[in-house]
């Protein structure tokens, strides 16, 4: 993507629906993860490719996985971001890791269709998915992605809000 918030589109419309098996924020934050490489060497001006090995499955994944580790720690942090959504929140070190591993190769997956110089394979060379899709329509999606996304959280708060509502009148009623 040429900015990582493209991604947030997708992986919102892939997490929300699976936010009983994932950690929403670890998956989000690891499409955020892998494009810490092409950064990197934009901003120190390495002699190395711009979607290099953190943009392959393999080496993407363990990063995925590392991540998910890494934010175990972080769990207060982001309970206390997700409770204002009221999604719910329950992360385990496994859910954590998986959500990590997910969201970076989806990260990879994404960029595939986009970028020639991508090995997403490695150590196989090249890249068969390459121009499968045309750039705009994967940017298209994305943005595509994001609106959906939004109503899909809407649906979701509206549905619990009126289960609330209908729980608190029959107590009432009780």
């Amino acid at each position: 993507m040429p900015f990582t918030p493209y991604h947030f589109g997708p992986s919102a419309l892939v997490g929300l629906p699976l936010n009983r098996y994932i950690d929403i924020p670890v998956f989000v934050l690891a499409n955020v993860v892998v494009d810490l490489e092409p950064l990197a060497v934009m901003v120190f001006n390495l002699n190395y490719p711009l979607h290099g090995y953190l943009h392959t499955f393999l080496i993407g994944g363990l990063a995925g996985l590392a991540w998910g580790f890494v934010a175990y720690p972080l769990r207060p942090l982001f309970a206390w971001i997700m409770n204002p959504f009221g999604l719910g929140y329950k992360p385990t070190l496994a859910k954590m890791m998986l959500s990590g591993l997910l969201g970076a190769m989806f990260h990879v997956f994404t960029d595939s269709f986009l970028y020639k110089e991508m090995n997403p394979f490695w150590p196989i060379a090249g890249n068969p998915l390459y121009a499968v899709l045309r750039y705009r329509t994967v940017l298209l999606a994305c943005e595509v992605s994001l609106i959906l996304a939004i109503v899909l959280y809407l649906a979701l708060a509206i549905v619990k809000y009126r289960k609330e509502r209908a729980g608190s009148r029959n107590q009432q009623t009780g």
